[in-house]
Parts: structure tokens; C-alpha cells; sequence
């Protein structure tokens, strides 16, 4: 597990890049919808794409904990980038957990050396936020597969470099979970990006649907072996995918409430002269809304140690900490909308953009309904899906 100076040193690093790159441009980001190239360049610039990619190739080799850190840092500044980055980290977590050295080669050290960008390819509209299930099929052509289906929401689409595509197991699947996971480069023959898809929130994240109509990869793309990719859900998607997104969550939710802050220092009452900072009410609330983030950073921290940790219950804090962050950011969000008035309810404020990012937090597969029913389920024994 990352050392504590370590980990501070790698915050500063990201901390640094945020400031001096990602903040000036992310309301240009949501305003034309842009996929942040400059966001990813200088991430990449900074060594930090192989956060979860092994020290002996070249990478950070880091966890949970790093990751939630680090998207933490640059979801203050910029949803978008925060989401982009964080989705590139789950893809090489996916990568790193079962890789051939051919693998190590292509793809992890590539990574390592800010070069190549991936991410994940899961959702179909068939199966919603059941992306365990996917409908996407693969027909075995001599050393290749054949990969037919439509992927939809795919972070980094059309930009990335490869794609971690989920698909049935070769052949007949028997129950949920068993399906494959293979890796997809961009420009592959059969491969054809859709419309982009215009959200209200988290509108850089260059969301994008994919056609593979006899998409041809390699058979040496499989991650792992085929059908085993139950073991990658909940030990290595889940974890690293909820991270990453509570991280970027509580990045918008801390914004919020500094933004805040901030206007309540900064004005007062012109006809009686009082301070906002001095009414009490509004003391109040600030100190709920601090208490509220401040314990949602502590489960979204707790959940990523143990995992980092290998402790068996990992998952429950982990389910836990999306089903919080979902609660705390919307909340948050809503209330600095309030405290900040009537100025703060006007159109190109980062205000305005956090209020909106916020909102994926909840419809963001696996939904809050989701992991709250996978916690309870896990709780009292039964099985998970």
C-alpha cells in the first residue's frame, strides 16, 4: 500500500496539474461539451496514467486509496477530467489484474510511459445498469474472435487508445457474470463510434456509443480466461470503478461547499452591514454541509484502504461509499445553490456546472439502488447477483 509520503507527493503532483491546467479550462469543457485532451496530455505529462500499472513496468504500481486521492483532486476543478482519468485508471486496473507478457508489453507499458490511454466499454442498452450481463457476442476465426454487439456510454469514447469490451462467453453463457472481458483498439476494422451523447452533466467525458459488427481482435486480447470474468466484477471492476467515481463525487461536493464559504465571507447585508458570515443560521448550515463531506470522505477512504488491504468485507464500505458520495454531492450541491442565492442561480458559474455534474451521481451504473441492494444482500449471506 502506497506510503503516506508517497501519497502526498503524488497528491501535490496532481494538485499542481489541476491548478495550472485543468481548473482555467474546465468551463470551456462543459460549455462545448470537449473531450479534455489538455487534462489527459499533462496527466500523462506528470506520470500518473500508470497510477495501477505494476512498479516492475514502468508504472506507479498504487490502489484504491491513490486513486481516490488523486480523483478527488481533479473533481474539484473539473468533473469531466476527473471522470476521464478515473475511467483510463479502472480500464489498466482491469488490464493489471490477470495480464499475459504480451499484454505487459502492448498495453500496461505503454501506459506507464503516458502514451496510451484506455478504458471501459460495459454498458448496452439491453442490459442498463446490468452491465454483468452483456449481450455482446464473440464467434471464434482461426487466432481471432469476431466481436458483434453495440456498447453505449463509453467514457473516453472514440479517444482512447483501447477499449475493455464485455462479452458473452464463446459459445452459450449459463448464468450472470460469466462473460469475457477483451481488449478492443480504437480503429479496429468493424469498429464504428455513434452520435455523441449530450448529457446535462459530466458533458466532456466524450460518452459515446460504439458498433462492432465483426469487430476482429485478436484472440491474444482475451483478459484472463474465458468465462472467469465473475472474478473481475466484484473484485476488480466494482472496486475500482466505485472508487474512482466516489473520489470524482467528492471532488464536485467539496467545490460546492468552498464556493460557499467563500461568497458568504465575501458579502454581507448592505442595509444593515452585516456579514453572511455572521448570521447564524447560515453558520449552521455550513458547519452540516462540512460534516456531511468530511464523513463521506472518511468512508470513501476507509472502503479504499481495506481494499488496498485485501480484507474480505472490502466490498461492503466499497458498495457503501457510492451509495453515500450519490447522497452527500447531490445534497451539497443543492444546498450551496441555496446559501449562494439568487447570484449563484445563473448559467455558466461552476456552481451552476457542479449542480449538474452532480446528478450522474445516482443514475451512474451501478446505481445507488444497486449497490445499496448488493450491500444488503452481501449483509445477510445471499448472493449477490
Amino acid at each position: 500500500m502506497i506510503t503516506t509520503t508517497a501519497l502526498e507527493e503524488l497528491r501535490t503532483r496532481v494538485e499542481d496539474v489541476t491548478a495550472e491546467v485543468i481548473a482555467p479550462r474546465a468551463g470551456d469543457v462543459d460549455r462545448e461539451a470537449a473531450w479534455p485532451e489538455h487534462s489527459m496530455r499533462a496527466l500523462a505529462e506528470a506520470g500518473v496514467l500508470g497510477l495501477h500499472v505494476p512498479v516492475e513496468l514502468g508504472g506507479l504500481g498504487q490502489g484504491l486509496r491513490a486513486l481516490a486521492e488523486l480523483t478527488e483532486v481533479i473533481g474539484r476543478a473539473c468533473a469531466s477530467s476527473a471522470l476521464c482519468f478515473g475511467m483510463h485508471c479502472v480500464g489498466t486496473a482491469v488490464i493489471a489484474a490477470k495480464p499475459t507478457r504480451d499484454q505487459e508489453n502492448r498495453y500496461l507499458r505503454p501506459i506507464a510511459q503516458g502514451k496510451h490511454v484506455t478504458t471501459l466499454a460495459l454498458s448496452e442498452a439491453g442490459s442498463g445498469a446490468l452491465f454483468y450481463l452483456p449481450e455482446t457476442k464473440l464467434v471464434a476465426e482461426g487466432d481471432d474472435f469476431l466481436v458483434f454487439g453495440t456498447k453505449h456510454f463509453v467514457t473516453n469514447g472514440g479517444r482512447a487508445d483501447s477499449y475493455v469490451v464485455s462479452t458473452l462467453a464463446e459459445g452459450e453463457s449459463e448464468g450472470p457474470g460469466e462473460f469475457n472481458c477483451l481488449l478492443v483498439d480504437e480503429g479496429t476494422s468493424g469498429m464504428e463510434w455513434l452520435e455523441p451523447w449530450s448529457g446535462i452533466g459530466m458533458r466532456g467525458n466524450s460518452s459515446r456509443s460504439v458498433r462492432l459488427d465483426g469487430a476482429r481482435v485478436p484472440k491474444a486480447n482475451l483478459l484472463g480466461a474465458e468465462g472467469d470474468q465473475v472474478w473481475y466484477v466484484f473484485e476488480v471492476i466494482a472496486p475500482y470503478f466505485i472508487i474512482a467515481m466516489s473520489g470524482a463525487y467528492l471532488g464536485i461536493a467539496r467545490s460546492s461547499l468552498d464556493l460557499a464559504i467563500q461568497h458568504l465571507k465575501e458579502r454581507s447585508v448592505s442595509v444593515t452591514g452585516e456579514a453572511l458570515a455572521d448570521i447564524e443560521t447560515l453558520q449552521l448550515k455550513v458547519a452540516e454541509l462540512w460534516a456531511d463531506v468530511q464523513k463521506t470522505r472518511l468512508l470513501i477512504h476507509h472502503a479504499a484502504e481495506l481494499g488496498d488491504l485485501g480484507d474480505p468485507d472490502a466490498i461492503l464500505s466499497i458498495f457503501a461509499a457510492k451509495a453515500e458520495v450519490a447522497e452527500t454531492v447531490t445534497r451539497v450541491a443543492n444546498e450551496a445553490m441555496t446559501l449562494c442565492g439568487g447570484i449563484a442561480y445563473r448559467s455558466g458559474g461552476q456552481l451552476e456546472r457542479n449542480l449538474r455534474d452532480a446528478r450522474a451521481a445516482h443514475v451512474m451504473s451501478p446505481t445507488t439502488n444497486f449497490v445499496r441492494t448488493w450491500l444488503g444482500r452481501a449483509l445477510m449471506g445471499r448472493p449477490l447477483l
